[in-house]
């Protein structure tokens, strides 16, 4: 079985002057970054953590399902 692949938005902050990664799909997972790289470096981190946490806590892990409005369109 392969390792799900959930979508990550990545977006600059002018507010928090960083880079914001975040996972819709597993709320409140987020991470941040000087640079593009750091911050999808980063939430691949918090991934992992929000994984194992969940599983060691009996909780529900969510199936990848959220797709961006370009993809809903067709």
């Amino acid at each position: 079985m392969s390792k799900p692949h959930y979508h990550i938005n990545l977006f600059w902050s002018a507010e928090d002057d960083c880079w914001i990664a975040d996972v819709p799909d597993l709320k409140p997972c987020s991470a941040h970054g000087d640079t593009p790289e750091a911050a999808l470096a980063n939430i691949q981190d918090a991934i992992a953590l929000w994984l194992e946490t969940a599983r060691e806590r009996g909780l529900p892990v969510p199936a990848p399902l959220y797709r961006p409005a370009i993809f809903a369109a067709g």
